[in-house]
Parts: structure tokens; C-alpha cells; sequence
């Protein structure tokens, strides 16, 4: 059976000539299944129906010789040579081989773009998930850093508060040594028990609250005041320490010892109030306390 040209072949299975010629010679005249490669990865270039403009025989690598000039048929073909005829029924055979290859190419195509498609999905859920890890990692480390820093905070503040116990005790020495005997020997004055608070008639008595913890806010003599919050079971020395570190320094750059008052009702602490608890001396929730200027003995 007489069988069709490439380039026959290849508008009989719908390319345009121009494209069908340009596809054999850039690819060397090795037939339509290279042909047709070159045509199915080329279908969308721009450039792709624009005429060659280097003759056939420099795109092949050589020069044509007489031979294999391209005749009035196409490519492959000499001048004057006849062609074998084809019957329509052989024409219809080969146009359906030709199809049939055309359909396998697509598929082909198509099987490749979705490996690929599928090969860019892996890729980008394994960047996500990347990316989700190290942002997991960042947030743990911040944690991290925060927990420990509320740890190291937590060890100044306790450090805090025990060279003030131990500043306590040691003021406690001293006063025994100075004014001899123990401190807690001196009598302590009468406590005067606040008394009751009159309730409005419409209102019941407020039920009596513990407290563990007491909120001191302690007015200076140039005016400005100190706040504090103090366990409510805190001795009153404690509260005198406070002042006495935080007043800042005094022209002459002498500190004088304080004493504190309440407010209201007006009473001036003793050295014996020192050592009683801020709850016993009716400083809880909250109280006001006034610094003056301790009198020398």
C-alpha cells in the first residue's frame, strides 16, 4: 500500500502546512512522530506559525543537493518524480493510524502534566509543613523564654524580700544592744480598739473579711508619697525599712531616722509597734501612714 508523505500526512490529520513543514525541518526530517512532538510541545508559542528563515537544507545541518530540492508535492520530493495515488479507502486507513497516534501523544501530554501538577502539590504541602513546624519552634522558644523569665523575676523578688527580713533583724539587734535587754521585753502600750462603725439602716453589716495581704501608702515630708503592698502579717519594721531605703537622701546627705503616724485617728507608732503585725495594728486592707521626722532621745 502506497503510504502518504510526512508532510501529507501530517495536514491530513488538521496541522497547517506552514507548521507541519516547520516542524519536520527543525527536526531533521525524522519523521512524523518527532514532527509530532515538536508540534504538540510548540501548540501554544507565540512564534509558532511564523515562516523559517534559514532554508531547509541549513537547518538540517548540510546542504540540499539537487535530488532532494522540494518539489511542487513538498518536501522529499524531486522534481518530476511521480507520486504513488492513494484510494480513499488506504487514505482513510493511514488518516486513522495518523489520528490514533495524534490521541496517544495527547494523552501522553496530559499523564506528564499531571505527574508534574501532582509533583508541585507534594512540594508545596511539604513546604507548608515546613514552614508550620518553624513557626511551632518560634512560639515554643518564646514561651520558653517568657516562663523563664517570670522564674527569674520571681527568685529577684523573693531575694528582695529576704535581705529586707535580714535588714529587719539586724535593726532588731541593734536596738537590743543599744537600749539594752530584748526588744520584745518593752511593754507595749494599750491598743486602743477602733470603735464601731455605725451601718446605715438600710444596710446590713458587712461580713468580716481575712486579708493576707495590706496595700501601705506612706506620705513623705516634701510631699510625695510611697505605695506598697506588705503581707498582712508583716511586722511594722518592715514597712519603716521600705522608707527608709526609698526617700531618697536628704540635703547634708545625712538620713535621719523616721517615725510613722496614722492618719486618722491621729497616733504616733512606737519602737514597740515595730514589731507587731500590720493586721494587729488595724493596718489592713489599706491605711495611710505619715513620715515625720524622729525626735532625738
Amino acid at each position: 500500500m502506497a503510504e502518504l508523505t510526512a508532510l501529507e500526512s501530517l495536514i491530513e490529520m488538521g496541522f497547517p502546512r506552514g507548521r507541519a513543514e516547520k516542524a519536520l525541518a527543525l527536526t531533521g526530517n525524522q519523521g512524523i512522530e518527532a514532527a509530532m512532538d515538536w508540534l504538540m510541545e510548540h501548540e501554544d508559542d507565540p512564534d509558532v506559525d511564523e515562516p523559517l528563515e534559514t532554508p531547509l537544507g541549513h537547518v538540517l545541518g548540510r546542504e540540499s543537493t539537487p535530488s532532494e530540492q522540494v518539489g511542487p508535492e513538498g518536501p522529499g520530493t524531486a522534481a518530476g518524480e511521480s507520486k504513488p495515488v492513494l484510494t480513499e479507502e488506504e487514505r482513510q486507513e493511514q488518516t486513522k493510524r495518523m489520528l490514533e497516534l495524534v490521541a496517544q501523544k495527547q494523552r501522553e501530554r496530559e499523564e506528564r502534566e499531571e505527574r508534574e501538577a501532582l509533583e508541585r502539590e507534594k512540594q508545596r504541602r511539604r513546604q507548608g509543613q515546613e514552614l508550620s513546624a518553624a513557626r511551632q519552634r518560634l512560639q515554643e522558644d518564646e514561651m520558653r523564654r517568657a516562663a523563664e523569665e517570670r522564674r527569674r523575676e520571681k527568685a529577684e523578688e523573693l531575694a528582695a524580700r529576704q535581705r529586707v527580713r535580714e535588714k529587719i533583724e539586724r535593726d532588731k539587734a541593734e536596738r537590743a544592744k543599744k537600749y539594752g535587754g530584748s526588744v520584745g521585753s518593752w511593754p507595749s502600750p494599750p491598743v486602743t480598739e477602733p470603735g464601731p462603725v455605725p451601718s446605715s439602716p438600710s444596710q446590713e453589716p458587712p461580713t468580716k473579711r481575712e486579708y493576707d495581704q495590706c496595700r501601705i501608702q506612706v506620705r513623705l515630708p516634701d510631699g510625695t508619697s510611697l505605695t506598697q503592698t506588705f503581707r498582712a502579717r508583716e511586722q511594722l519594721a518592715a514597712v519603716r525599712l521600705y522608707v527608709e531605703l526609698h526617700r531618697g537622701e536628704e540635703p547634708g546627705g545625712g538620713q535621719d531616722p523616721v517615725q510613722l503616724l496614722s492618719g486618722f485617728p491621729r497616733r504616733a507608732f512606737s519602737e514597740a509597734d515595730m514589731e507587731r503585725p500590720l493586721q494587729e495594728l488595724g493596718l489592713v486592707p489599706s491605711a495611710v501612714l505619715i513620715v515625720a521626722k524622729k525626735c532625738p532621745s
